[in-house]
């Protein structure tokens, strides 16, 4: 039960989707180390196809011989048929080639199975595939699909945890009222633990089988390790001290109240130039995200926008506690796990679930008089959105953006109950990821008050 729960991840859908489409190209999975892409991909083999082809080219070295020669499909067929002493069968066997950051040969192979052989079914995924992408010279742009794989989502690890019914519940909220007392209060403890594991599935997978808060730090310090381990093995030589440099003071810059990225805190008298591209190597592992300031709320957000100012969060909020110590004492003290480190846990959930939305992080500020966390463009309109990590209704900056731009609604997400306050639509924290539908069933959403 425990494994089916955990295999059921958002992203089969996607995997399905792929499979049935006539136009598919070869599929690359990126995302960070640990987040699953492996036992995924092994999960939709297992599920969808008769059989399935495996290779590593990262434990398995003597594989990238076999695309030294000919990169012709059915060349590269014939020799991963005699390494596996089994046939790959067209549209019955799915060829994953995982770690395929290792082998830039399979990586090039991919363009020519998209262009001669596309019967051949070829899922590849690798913990640093972004950054092997960003600096590779003729990749086949165009010749392949993608698809990014996140850490558990909070819905995911409800599902985990086999909470179905509450889980189908929350998704069918499609009222602005109050969840029943009772039900809040179970999401919210629920909402907490998450807060505390985040969602890298070894972590998740020990709090559904023991629930041992100690061993689960120790899983996430682990991983932590593995990725300092990445940045002295993938990383440029001379990027290696920068790269931690910036990795070690990310908690810092999230416990100050102005949490805009500030190079000084890295050393006296740090410049962006020494260190943007440290940044930008993170980032492309997948470890980090940006939020883009802004100070003119138009469409579309990103052209208004300052790219050398911004806010950086972790992939995993769960990591971000480990990175900090953050006491287990913490999850069952009332909200004080919420308001922990200048309610930066929260924020990093907030921001680490947008982005596995499919949304552009970006952030507001107004003459240093006011400062929103996020705003958020949705279907072409803009909506200016607060995190609050108590039960406090205090919201000066959300006041002050009413005021000056009088968007249709304003969204407060807070540990509160779902309710409508004037024009602040207040979203609990564990309703995030059906923060779209809400808005659309908001009384005050421009197709329902017309």
């Amino acid at each position: 039960m425990l494994i089916y729960s955990i295999m059921k991840r958002q992203i089969l859908k996607s995997l399905q989707n792929w499979k049935q489409d006539k136009f598919r190209r070869p599929l690359i999975i990126q995302g960070a180390r640990q987040v699953g892409k492996t036992y995924i991909l092994k999960e939709f083999a297992n599920i969808e196809y008769d059989s399935m082809a495996y290779f590593n080219f990262e434990s398995q070295p003597h594989l990238h011989e076999l695309f030294n020669g000919s990169l012709k499909p059915q060349d590269i067929i014939k020799v991963l048929s005699i390494e596996l002493s089994t046939k790959i069968v067209p549209e019955k066997t799915l060829i994953i080639f995982d770690e395929i950051q290792e082998c830039h040969g399979a990586l090039n192979s991919l363009k020519y199975f998209n262009e001669l052989a596309n019967e051949y079914h070829i899922c590849a995924a690798g913990s640093l595939l972004g950054v092997t992408l960003a600096n590779s010279r003729g990749f086949p742009v165009g010749k392949v699909d993608f698809l990014n794989l996140y850490p558990l989502s909070f819905t995911e690890f409800l599902q985990a945890l086999g909470e179905v019914t509450l889980l189908e519940y929350i998704t069918e909220v499609n009222t602005i009222s109050p969840l029943p007392g009772i039900l809040h209060e179970k999401l919210l403890k629920y909402f907490k633990d998450y807060i505390y594991t985040g969602g890298m599935p070894a972590v998740v997978l020990e709090y559904v089988s023991g629930n041992d808060f100690n061993r689960i730090r120790t899983i996430q310090n682990g991983i932590l390790e593995s990725y300092r381990l990445d940045f002295a093995k993938h990383a440029p030589q001379n990027m290696i001290m920068k790269i931690n440099q910036i990795w070690e003071v990310i908690p810092s810059q999230l416990a100050k109240e102005n949490k805009k990225f500030i190079y000084s805190i890295i050393r006296k008298g740090a410049r962006a130039q020494e260190f943007e591209v440290a940044i930008q190597w993170l980032f492309e592992a997948g470890l980090i995200y940006k939020a883009y300031n802004s100070s003119v709320p138009k469409l579309p957000l990103n052209g208004y926008v300052n790219h050398d100012i911004f806010k950086i969060y972790l992939a995993d909020v769960g990591l971000l506690g480990a990175m900090v110590g953050l006491s287990a004492k913490s999850i069952i003290y009332g909200d004080s796990l919420f308001q922990e480190f200048q309610g930066a846990f929260i924020e990093n959930y907030v921001a680490q679930e947008l982005i596995r939305q499919g949304l552009s992080l970006f952030y507001w500020t107004s003459n240093a008089q006011a400062e929103l966390d996020f705003i958020l463009q949705l279907d072409d309109k803009i909506y200016p959105l607060e995190v609050k990590s108590g039960t406090s209704t205090k919201k000066k900056s959300l006041i002050i953006y009413i005021k000056k731009y009088d968007p249709a609604i304003a969204i407060r997400l807070s540990p509160m109950n779902l309710k409508l306050d004037g024009k602040i639509l207040n979203c609990p924290l564990y309703l995030l990821e059906s923060l779209n539908n809400l808005i659309k069933a908001c009384p005050l959403h421009p197709q329902l008050s017309d």
